[in-house]
């Protein structure tokens, strides 16, 4: 599972760090979301995806690799 963030969208509000800190943090200049990880631990998958349903402003998004 990949998570993939909108910077044109996010609105530095923090909820996905605060919920997912393994798989998100913020930038230091801009506040913006900065997605940590290439690909989501499976212990992280749970908590990643809470994180890209609180995001206040729809910036996360979740794509699954089973497409290949």
């Amino acid at each position: 599972m990949k998570v993939v963030a909108d910077l044109d969208v996010c609105i530095g509000a923090g909820v996905c760090v605060l919920t997912a800190p393994g798989v998100f943090d913020q930038g230091a200049d801009d506040g913006l979301v900065r997605v940590l990880v290439a690909e989501v631990p499976a212990g992280e998958e749970r908590l990643a995806r809470e994180a890209v349903d609180l995001c206040p402003s729809a910036a996360l998004a979740i794509t699954d690799n089973d497409t290949g």
